[in-house]
């Protein structure tokens, strides 16, 4: 990858952020990202420890004049979410991001950019290298697979950690300052599928160009759901016809909305017509009821050959089983804040849907910002998967993250905002997950907001980040550093 974001504002942010972008570093994928920030951080002299789960603790001393001030945490996570079109060929263990400039966005062709929460890393990178800004004691951490469960931060030794103030760097609005977040868990069932030999006229049906998005910052725009809209169409084929289904498959993150869902299916030759035209009728409902929130959906049933086959497809009942919890389990935004309008209380995203030789797994991931509806919606779950015999379990549970009447970091974080743009922040509470709340759990004396850049389409190829954002924000964090002196 060449230098495509040389000559940005601010040089040493965007040096930092096309550095990761050439290092792989999905979820899982972590080792490279960490050692170069450990590599970084010993070049420079600076204090780095480096844990069993890749985390990254970095820190600087106070610039003079600071050095009774309290001491600051900056935080982000250093992993992404991987996600590409399906026509992209790209291989997110190996290669590096292929980067864009479109006048003020950043994007990577054809695959999500990793903006989130790639700009963290770059911020704090560029912070540390800078010996000319005014700040308290610095503690950096970054850590690893936040967007699968936040087990970095679960496993975050914080003992020997001196911060009173942590400045989260993972939001993706700018003029946002975040004082609380969701919980969260990834909820998981398989139901079982028996096989039996059928005959028919192989096929495939495809749902593909929804606009998807982050599960939690955008469950709420109403977004089709790929895996929920292929229970739909097999339901209405069922309906009418002798359909066997052999496999489905939809998904790649259960914190990402869907966009696309695949079905190998079995029909009868005398079916064709009916199936096409089922299909046909189906998408002009689709396009009707989500013609704004996902305009560009396109739904195609493929028949293959007239051939007649043999295949083993989903015993009848199991089929029914299966098309049942994709139409009847619960999804998308569940209840919403009585103390807070607006905002999303509680949620799940149907996000992945495989199928294996004897089962298909469902799993979602589950948010809400009040403990017992997220076990509500977990128990609803395992309700539903034991009773059409399916096997339930929860994973990568992390708790909320609760507002804080009295906030030093907060105040601090307004008024400078203020001054800088001359207009006032915006102090809300967000339905994704934060690992703030992990870390409030760890620390329960530490004040903390979360704050970033505009990120536009996160957890999608379509994601975009700001240039001119990052500079305001990188502006922001700067001042807010020295603003704290006691």
């Amino acid at each position: 990858m060449s230098d495509k974001l040389k000559g940005l504002e601010p040089e040493r942010v965007f040096h930092y952020f096309e550095e990761i972008c050439r290092i792989p570093h999905g979820s899982g994928n972590e080792k490279a990202i960490s050692d170069y920030c450990v590599a970084f951080a010993k070049s420079h002299g600076l204090w780095v420890r480096q844990d069993e789960a890749l985390n990254v603790v970095i820190r600087k001393p106070a610039s003079p004049g600071y050095e009774s001030a309290p001491v600051v945490m900056i935080q982000g996570h250093m992993d992404m979410v991987c996600e590409k079109n399906s026509d992209v060929t790209f291989d997110f263990e190996k290669d590096s991001l292929n980067l864009n400039i479109d006048g003020d966005f950043i994007s990577a062709s054809g695959t999500t950019l990793g903006g989130d929460d790639g700009i963290a890393v770059a911020y704090a990178l560029a912070i540390l290298e800078d010996d000319r800004l005014s700040h308290p004691e610095l503690e950096v951490v970054i850590t690893t697979d936040e967007e699968v469960g936040m087990k970095g931060a679960r496993h975050l030794d914080t003992s020997d950690l001196k911060a009173a103030y942590l400045l989260n760097l993972d939001n993706e609005s700018e003029g946002q300052i975040l004082t609380s977040c969701a919980g969260g868990m990834k909820s998981r069932a398989d139901i079982p599928v028996r096989r039996v030999e059928w005959e028919g006229i192989p096929g495939s049906i495809k749902i593909s160009g929804l606009k998807g998005g982050h599960s939690g910052a955008e469950i709420h725009c109403g977004r089709a759901n790929a895996n929920r809209l292929m229970g739909r169409l097999l339901m209405c084929l069922n309906k009418e016809l002798n359909v066997g289904v052999i496999k489905v498959n939809g998904g790649m993150k259960d914190n990402a909305i869907p966009r696309e869902c695949e079905a190998a299916i079995l029909i009868q030759p005398e079916d064709k017509e009916r199936a096409e035209q089922i299909c046909a009728d189906f998408s002009l409902d689709i396009h009707d009821e989500f013609h704004t929130s996902d305009p560009n959906i396109k739904i195609e049933l493929v028949i293959e050959s007239n051939n007649i086959d043999k295949v083993d497809i989903f015993h009848p009942s199991d089929m029914e089983r299966i098309i049942f919890m994709l139409v009847q389990s619960p999804n998308g935004i569940q209840t919403m804040s009585m103390e807070l309008p607006g905002l999303v209380e509680s949620s799940l995203n149907l996000g992945i849907l495989t199928t294996e030789e004897d089962h298909v797994r469902f799993s979602w991931a589950v948010r809400s910002s009040k403990k017992s509806l997220k076990y509500l919606i977990s128990d609803q779950l395992e309700y539903m998967t034991e009773f059409l015999g399916g096997h339930y379990w929860y994973e990568g549970e992390y708790p909320h993250w609760s507002f804080r009447s009295e906030s030093p970091i907060r105040q601090v974080v307004c008024d400078a905002y203020r001054e800088l743009f001359g207009k006032e922040a915006r102090v809300e509470a967000i339905h994704a997950g934060l690992e703030c709340g992990l870390i409030s759990e760890k620390m329960p004396e530490l004040d903390m907001v979360a704050i970033g850049p505009d990120i536009f389409d996160i957890h999608t190829p379509d994601e975009h980040l700001s240039i001119s954002s990052v500079a305001r924000t990188y502006d922001l964090i700067r001042t807010v550093l020295s603003r704290i002196v006691k």
